[in-house]
């Protein structure tokens, strides 16, 4: 996870950052907490990527043990959320669907994310799905299929749109903001194509932020990229293209 240099008093107020942690439980908010908070940074957000990326778990798999030990583990992932205030994410820890079994890999993860989206709203905080392309997950590719999910729960719930993912879906990131800045949580950014750090002059951010600031956005934004050059050279090169784009808003 990249983590930005603090913000400058001239950033936008709705433009911070988030954090991923691979350990989860509500046990660990006090120490998770103070760990990121000496470092000048504030926990905003608990994403689950790990589950899944590291740890090959998933809500369809076919194993009824491995399907047990992601929602365990995705719940933790809530509570902790809950402990702390803020929402927990959702992406590929869905999983993918195998020839004769969609159907029913279907139904386990539907039933799955409406259990950890009700704990996410018990614990006080709230679920975010994030649509990812076919590459990484066979469900909710589009803003438009992660949004018919959220409007089926019982609990509030919203999105995370990721550039990179609607790029690879072919669909594109100003309109989708445009259209779901209010249900969305957390925007995160890559360069398009290369998925590498931002550039100074890609024309999508200044219409990014604008799609943002008029939909009522009151999110985060996050660098969901490689780290070219090394994690703080990365981020410093995002973080100069955004601060760029910021300066020619009206």
């Amino acid at each position: 996870m990249l983590r930005s240099p603090k913000p400058s008093a001239d950033w936008p107020s709705w433009a911070t950052t988030g954090w991923r942690c691979r350990e989860t439980g509500a046990h660990a908010a006090e120490a998770l907490a103070r760990t990121v908070e000496a470092a000048g940074l504030k926990v905003l957000g608990i994403g689950t990527g790990p589950v899944c990326a590291q740890d090959r778990l998933t809500l369809t798999d076919p194993s009824p043990d491995i399907r047990r030990h992601a929602l365990f583990r995705l719940l933790g992932a809530a509570r902790l959320a809950g402990e702390l205030g803020v929402p927990v994410t959702l992406g590929q820890a869905r999983g993918t669907f195998l020839p004769g079994l969609a159907d029913m890999q279907r139904l386990w993860a539907e039933r799955a994310v409406r259990q950890l989206a009700e704990e996410a709203h018990h614990r006080g905080g709230r679920l975010l799905l994030e649509p990812q392309s076919r590459a990484s997950t066979s469900l909710w590719n589009t803003p438009g299929e992660a949004l018919a999910v959220v409007d089926s729960l019982d609990a509030p719930a919203g999105l995370v749109l990721d550039t990179h993912h609607l790029d690879a879906e072919g669909v594109d990131a100003v309109r989708a903001v445009t259209e779901h800045a209010a249900v969305t949580g957390c925007l995160q950014l890559a360069a398009p194509s290369t998925r590498g750090p931002l550039t100074i002059g890609d024309p999508r951010l200044p219409a990014l932020f604008g799609a943002l600031r008029e939909g009522g956005f009151t999110g985060w934004l996050t660098l969901e990229h490689t780290q070219d050059g090394g994690s703080q050279k990365a981020a410093a090169r995002s973080w100069t293209a955004l601060t760029d784009a910021a300066a020619v808003l009206p």
